[in-house]
């Protein structure tokens, strides 16, 4: 049974980061975006988990990149965990997926259409591996206390929730700032994915749209608000990203957005 991947002392000091690419786009590119983040977050005190899916199994359209899939998705990630000695955070969609990706993830990420499927829940808590939900677009923050309930009876060590906003009419979602608090009520660490939040879902028609200009002020008002961890895509080129480029993070801004966001983090830690 594996214990917490951050203890309480390491969360008390600064929050922690989950980035990179959407999909796992090629080996090349994981390892070089898990080598700049990582340097990026080591130089500045942040711990890292390292972030990209073998499969994005909800692709607004069939004819959309999901990923080079379980088998070579996993021996990438691997190369990046042993290479760069990050740990690993990718998604499952289906149960019977857990137990051979937590052979080299360390956080098994529930997507937030599926975060009521119990059966998927209690395979990820089942690995022992930290889980983390995605609270559905379609919940209440008090709608997760169910969610808790149900790895928490199935023992698991580490349980993790992440806000990724609120459907708001169509093609939008909203950040509602209670949520975080409201979430952190039920006694697990509560994490921001800022750039999922500002996903414009199938806004381009067969692919979704995004609103990346507003990474930092969310970014800083997620932090402002205590959240324990934040979710970032993390993309060299988002204009060439083959996922989510819409609303990805340019990596040579995220060093500049981390110092303004540590600086916030100390000054709320203070109050």
């Amino acid at each position: 049974m594996s214990t917490p991947l951050f203890s309480n002392a390491q969360r008390a000091q600064v929050f922690f980061l989950i980035a990179g690419p959407c999909v796992i786009e090629s080996e090349v590119h994981a390892l070089r975006m898990a080598e700049a983040i990582s340097r990026i977050a080591r130089q500045m005190g942040i711990p890292y988990v390292f972030k990209a899916s073998y499969d994005k199994a909800n692709r607004t359209s069939h004819t959309s990149f999901r990923g080079p899939g379980m088998e070579e998705g996993l021996r990438i990630l691997q190369r990046v965990k042993e290479i760069h000695g990050v740990p690993i955070l990718t998604d499952i969609h289906e149960t019977h997926h857990a137990a051979t990706v937590a052979e080299v993830a360390d956080v098994l990420q529930i997507p937030a259409f599926l975060c009521r499927q119990t059966d998927l829940l209690l395979a990820a808590a089942a690995t022992g591996r930290t889980v983390n939900v995605k609270k559905g677009q379609f919940l209440a923050p008090w709608d997760m206390r169910p969610v808790v309930e149900k790895l928490r009876a199935a023992n698991a060590p580490d349980i993790w929730l992440t806000e990724r906003g609120a459907s708001f009419g169509y093609n939008n979602l909203v950040v509602d700032m209670r949520s975080f608090p409201i979430m952190r009520e039920l006694g697990c660490p509560v994490i921001f994915d800022v750039t999922h939040s500002l996903q414009r879902p199938g806004g381009r028609g067969t692919a979704s749209d995004g609103d990346a200009i507003f990474i930092p002020p969310l970014a800083r008002a997620g932090v402002a608000c205590g959240v324990d961890g934040l979710f970032m895509e993390v993309h060299d080129n988002p204009a060439r990203a083959l996922s989510d480029g819409p609303n990805a993070l340019p990596l040579d801004q995220l060093a500049g957005l981390l110092r303004q966001l540590v600086a916030i983090d100390r000054v709320c830690r203070q109050t």
